[in-house]
């Protein structure tokens, strides 16, 4: 006799989140989970109460995925806290390239999932252990945005872009030169691989780390000026 495996949150958004990873966020709908499962839809409402409750769990989970990541890959030595706080952002991109659909997802919550509370305190933590103050650390958040999660903010949507690659002309290149020519120069050099651009147009590993660095050092000279 083959007995069937419980039903529980945890595996409907284990399924949400391999349904995501596999088709992309879209697909991810109460009606495609429950089939991932091979149950009927009705019966995930015993464990959320519909699309917008499975899209917050969703995005509580990988919260909780960096944290766990965090945990495994503690620095062995007494670093300053500029490497800690790179260290911690760094292990965050490693959550968000596993799962490229979720910086959209976490930018499009209306509440901030309850574990990213505490996540964000233990940045603050981190940079007052380093020195700076409260004022200048809220600053810092401010700054770092969403880098701390292991990802930057793009200028154009990764959807806006797929629009404009899949139906501009010459001619709108040529109206687009006429409007922006910086831009347009801009992005003629700094067209990247496909395979690098995994969480947007622009958000690459060399990016990413070229912002980060730049805004660690920069709140180091200011923490010492105020120091």
């Amino acid at each position: 006799m083959v007995t069937r495996e419980v039903l529980s949150r945890d595996r409907v958004l284990d399924a949400a989140r391999e349904l995501a990873d596999t088709s992309g966020l879209s697909a991810v709908t109460m009606r495609r989970v429950a089939a991932a499962l091979g149950v009927e839809a009705m019966s995930l409402y015993h464990h959320v109460r519909g699309k917008e409750e499975l899209l917050d769990g969703l995005a509580e989970s990988v919260v909780r995925e960096i944290q766990v990541a965090l945990a495994g890959s503690r620095l062995a030595e007494p670093v300053d806290w500029r490497a800690e706080l790179r260290h911690r952002c760094l292990t965050a991109r490693t959550v968000m390239l596993r799962h490229p659909w979720a910086p959209r997802l976490l930018n499009s919550r209306p509440a901030m999932p309850p574990s990213l509370w505490s996540y964000y305190d233990e940045v603050l933590e981190t940079m007052l252990r380093g020195g700076l103050d409260h004022h200048l650390a809220h600053r810092a958040l401010h700054a770092l945005g969403p880098i701390v999660l292991g990802f930057v903010q793009e200028l154009f949507s990764a959807a806006a872009a797929d629009e404009t690659d899949a139906g501009t002309t010459e001619q709108d290149l040529e109206a687009m030169a006429a409007r922006a020519p910086h831009i347009t120069a801009m992005v003629a050099s700094e067209v990247h691989a496909s395979a690098d651009n995994r969480l947007g147009w622009c958000d690459t590993d060399s990016e990413f780390e070229f912002t980060l660095d730049l805004l660690l050092d920069g709140l180091e000279r200011a923490r010492r000026r105020t120091g």
